[in-house]
């Protein structure tokens, strides 16, 4: 089945809600849950992979194998963090160009300065802003598929302020960005400032973040179309998981058969589709009728 693009999802009225896929069984689980689209994110997938936190300990060469594995097995449309890129202008474009040819249908590249870490962490440093707005224009330019969606992202609001995070993304939408992300927003009162100065944006609801966690329909009223839900999974992955091996150590096992069944885990694998593929074209046995 070929993978509906990205932008075929903005179509559709109200929130675009992405859950974060940290790992290919995540991502299984999101599409059989009924979501259209995912999002990949460097904090859930260099955790889940590396166990390191997201503050630029990897980079695209470790990443992008991550990434291709989960779109491996799982082909509804997905956006990508691509972080600042990895480099230079031209390690911008091949940046996107790696993940065009995985089949990512969108990415965002953000303004911080390297090594970069997650959006809602404190210590984060931001470039000038001409040095993103040419990595903008080299991405949007430079992309190999006119479908290929891509978002500027701005982390400007935590380190010089709101005022110039907003003139930030008017530059890079001039540069050929399809859309902003200004990340870390503080309030309500911000969020409202910003929904209304730019037609289409991200909005992101991270779970003990510093934004303001609201229902999708009332970012979607606020302005905002694409949600990210980026860490939710794996953080509650992260404390079931816990809980698990407590109960493990404490030689009780009380929490025995309260997870997925075996049946339930091997459905979601695929593992009924693999043996009637086995069974419909296993070679007959020498000597049987």
């Amino acid at each position: 089945m070929k993978r509906k693009t990205f932008r075929s999802l903005l179509d559709a009225d109200g929130p675009l809600i992405l859950p974060g896929a940290h790992d290919a069984l995540a991502a299984r689980l999101i599409k059989r849950a009924g979501f259209e689209g995912y999002f990949i994110g460097g904090f859930g997938a260099v955790g889940a992979r590396f166990g390191v936190p997201d503050i630029g300990l990897k980079s695209l060469g470790e990443l992008s194998p991550a990434v291709r594995d989960i779109l491996a097995a799982c082909d509804l449309p997905v956006l990508v963090d691509a972080d600042d890129g990895y480099g230079d202008v031209k390690n911008v474009v091949h940046t996107v160009h790696t993940y065009e040819k995985l089949g990512v249908g969108a990415l965002f590249l953000e303004d911080q300065r390297w090594p970069k870490r997650c959006g809602h962490l404190e210590g984060k440093a931001v470039v000038p802003v001409e040095e993103h707005e040419a990595k903008i224009r080299a991405a949007a330019q430079e992309r190999m598929y006119p479908d290929t969606f891509l978002i500027a992202r701005t982390d400007a609001r935590a380190v010089t302020g709101l005022d110039d995070a907003m003139r930030r993304a008017e530059r890079y939408l001039k540069a050929g960005a399809d859309c902003i992300f200004i990340e870390a927003l503080r309030s309500v009162g911000e969020l409202e400032r910003v929904g209304k100065a730019f037609d289409l944006q991200v909005a992101n609801p991270l779970a003990g973040g510093v934004s303001p966690i609201l229902r999708p329909e009332e970012y979607f009223r606020l302005g905002f179309k694409i949600l990210p839900y980026g860490i939710d999974l794996i953080l509650r992955v992260t404390r079931t998981m816990q809980l698990a091996l407590e109960d493990m150590r404490s030689g009780k096992f009380a929490l025995m058969g309260t997870g997925a069944t075996l049946q339930e885990y091997l459905s979601v694998v695929g593992y009924d589709e693999w043996t009637r593929i086995e069974n419909s074209y296993r070679a007959a046995k020498v000597g049987s009728d």
